[in-house]
């Protein structure tokens, strides 16, 4: 008997996360509105059907083998803005930088930061800073509004997607005065000094994030900045004369910095150079997790396999290392109080997979989680151990989604 072929018509699409790695095709729909969003997810074939923002995340959790994935990057419009209560409203393809340029102005800046993540993307990956309400439209293809603190709302932050699809956020604002950070930078010796530092009643600053080298001396800088007011601007700066208007030509890959002075983030958008040549033709891979407040031990442990003279870890050059002040509500959230170290490596690189076994396993020790959004090779016998509400979400996944519309590589890799 001939078998016919599957011939891919040109809506079918090589859909990978930002590492690069494991590719998978899927029908890519666009909607322009919540309306063709529905209608193509009742129209879903029987894969199921993911929703997927810019594909920023490292991992495959905005992809779906065989089944339809939902670009909503079309929906990107601001849909009302309350000056006195502080909130905007914006449907979920809306980048969050785009959004705060737009807001600027107004002297007003978004809580859920000022990135390349577009505000569904952020949602889903467990981002939920500043988020007041959603609007997310079922498995029927009816669509609900959510508010902070309703289970369905904490489950779908950090959810991956998997609870439904985000239509639109609502966002809460607070009052800038200028549109600059004041940025300081301290140098340490190794990671021992820089954590020593951060532990030893350093006072919290609104952004933080160290660097730490991961070859030669290990030598650590750590980078802080807070908001200016416009009394705090140097005299004479040209700011005074417009202090909210956008420092720079968008598109600039560096600006000066005189008197420590840099944009706020998200006001500069980077030249990021395609397809990151840097790893090569086989990609990378993305690691984030976080350790809880109190096993400060563990992430030295973590720090020290990473530098290790024979580590695969090496080849990622430097690691990112943040003081988180807050945890996430749901299920599934990855921030937890404490830290969050993360770093990527080519993907190519010998001994790699095993090396990050080994991580996992220590971070899970420690009573930590790895980043699912980031994530495309995590066993699923560690996930009910990072994240112990895990039985949680998936009775509430089924309760609203009974017959799993809602799938993605992610999901049927680990079992959720």
């Amino acid at each position: 008997m001939a078998v016919e072929p599957l011939l891919l018509d040109d809506d079918f699409a090589s859909l990978t996360g930002a590492g690069r790695t494991a590719p998978s095709l899927a029908l890519l729909v666009r909607p322009r509105s919540a309306a063709e969003a529905a209608g193509a997810l009742l129209g879903r074939g029987p894969r199921g059907a993911i929703a997927r923002g810019r594909g920023l995340a490292g991992g495959d959790a905005g992809q779906n083998a065989g089944g339809t994935v939902l670009g909503l990057t079309a929906l990107d419009r601001i849909t009302g803005l309350d000056r006195a209560a502080g909130t905007v409203v914006c449907e979920a393809g809306t980048e969050l930088g785009a959004l705060a340029r737009t807001l600027l102005p107004l002297g007003l800046w978004p809580c859920a930061g000022a990135g390349r993540w577009t505000a569904g993307g952020a949602v889903a990956s467990g981002y939920g800073q500043g988020v007041e309400e959603l609007e997310l439209l079922g498995a029927d293809g009816g669509s609900r509004r959510l508010r902070r603190g309703d289970p369905l709302f904490d489950a779908t932050v950090g959810g991956l997607g998997l609870t439904g699809v985000v239509l639109s956020v609502a966002l809460a604002l607070r009052p800038v005065e200028t549109a600059f950070l004041r940025e300081r930078t301290a140098r340490f010796p190794d990671a021992d000094a820089l954590l020593a530092h951060w532990t030893g009643g350093a006072p919290p600053e609104p952004y933080a994030r160290a660097r730490i080298e991961l070859t030669g001396r290990g030598r650590a800088v750590l980078t802080t900045a807070a908001p200016v007011p416009y009394a705090g601007l140097p005299r004479g700066h040209r700011a005074r004369r417009a202090p909210l208007a956008l420092p720079a030509l968008p598109g600039l890959p560096l600006l000066p910095r005189a008197g420590g002075l840099r944009p706020l983030p998200g006001l500069v958008r980077a030249r990021v150079p395609a397809p990151f040549p840097a790893y090569g033709s086989g990609g990378f891979v993305r690691y984030r997790c976080a350790v809880p407040e109190g096993r400060e031990e563990a992430l030295r442990g973590l720090l020290a396999l990473l530098a290790g003279r024979r580590s695969p870890g090496r080849a990622a050059r430097h690691a990112r290392v943040e003081r988180v002040g807050a945890g996430g509500a749901g299920p599934l959230a990855f921030p937890v109080r404490g830290w969050c170290l993360g770093f990527d490596a080519p993907a190519g690189t010998p001994g790699l997979g095993r090396f990050l076994d080994v991580l996992d396993e220590r971070v899970a020790a420690a009573g930590g989680r790895v980043c699912l959004a980031e994530d495309g090779r995590l066993r699923p016998a560690l996930l009910p151990v990072m994240y112990p509400r895990l039985d949680a979400f998936r009775e509430l996944r089924a309760s609203v989604d009974p017959r799993s519309v809602f799938r993605s590589d992610l999901s049927r890799r680990l079992g959720l």
